[in-house]
């Protein structure tokens, strides 16, 4: 062979091995194997499809992306109280193979299904809301929805005469980070106030909450004030106000959760304020605390997101 055709051979083999080499690192990569360690798989459940949870979600696919050594794999149920749905999503991540387990639980009925799911040795971290009497959890990571309450009752202390009725609309009653926001909102507001609507349960949904909101209307002519304890309700009471043709200058609502459908409202003047969560920090934070925890990391058992009251005055910084 000559010179000349053994160089071009050599060249052509050389090419060869450098794509070939690519290639391998390429798949490695892909398959989150580049170092020889196995991608880890975690689950990702989330409630129901609204804006906060969407924005949950979305935070983890996020944080999915940067981590190529990671999976996370989602799921959602279908209402505020799908225990049933919640408990499926945990038995298929469990079949999966999942090592971890990021859920906003509905209630605490689906803590035997994560009991299941621990001895089998995965790890659980709850979002958003707490079960407050279930000891798997390996951590919280969620709003302090007392101390959010607190700032929408002292807001409306500041906004309402002494001694005012207050319509309380409830999201779901029995789910402790909601009962907080309703806590925390009756110790900002202090005493001398009269709170009434009750705990009747909406789901966090609007169509409940505008009849909740109808009936206290009805049965207090002379109420300066709603509150609601999530998204649903304070649409509800925005709804039920406008239906009565009330002014929204005599009769303020304040919200919690900061949903875009709120800043806008509030924009708009039909909603005087929002206590806002941080959604994105939750899914995010969530995610990250549960691959930490399955790789045998030390987290903390609490991790506050943060909450901020969001009124006219700051709606620029914190709308889109």
């Amino acid at each position: 062979m000559s010179k000349k055709r053994m160089g071009v051979v050599l060249a052509l083999l050389t090419a060869v091995t450098v794509v070939a080499v690519w290639a391998a690192g390429a798949t490695a990569k892909t398959s989150g194997q580049a170092s020889g360690t196995a991608t880890i798989k975690l689950g990702f459940v989330t409630k129901f499809p609204v804006d906060f949870f969407f924005t949950l979600q979305n935070a983890a696919k996020g944080w999915d992306k940067a981590h190529p050594g990671a999976k996370v794999i989602f799921a959602q149920g279908k209402s505020a109280t799908d225990d049933a749905g919640e408990i499926a999503a945990i038995q298929d991540l469990v079949a999966k193979g999942v090592k971890g387990i990021a859920i906003t639980p509905t209630s605490p009925a689906v803590s035997k299904a994560l009991d299941k799911a621990i001895a089998k040795g995965v790890k659980v971290v709850l979002m958003d809301n707490d079960i407050p009497t279930w000891a798997g959890k390996t951590a919280l990571v969620a709003t302090d929805n007392f101390a959010g309450g607190k700032l929408a009752g002292e807001y409306l202390k500041a906004h309402i005469p002494a001694g005012a009725t207050v319509g309380q609309i409830a999201g779901v009653p029995g789910v402790p980070s909601l009962d907080d926001r309703l806590k925390g909102m009756a110790e900002g507001l202090g005493d001398g106030y009269k709170i009434v609507g009750g705990n009747v349960s909406t789901g966090c949904g609007a169509e409940k909450a505008v009849g909740a909101a109808e009936d206290i209307l009805t049965a207090n002519p002379d109420v300066a004030a709603f509150y609601g304890a999530c998204q649903g309700p304070t649409e509800g009471a925005i709804s039920a106000l406008a239906n009565a043709h009330v002014d929204p200058k005599s009769v303020i609502v304040v919200g919690f959760d900061g949903a875009d459908s709120e800043l806008v409202a509030i924009k708009g003047g039909t909603e005087a304020a929002t206590v806002m969560q941080f959604p994105s920090k939750i899914g995010e934070i969530g995610a990250e605390t549960t691959y930490k925890a399955i790789k045998g990391e030390n987290v903390p058992k609490f991790v506050d997101t943060g909450t901020a009251l969001i009124t006219v005055d700051n709606l620029a910084q914190y709308m889109k």
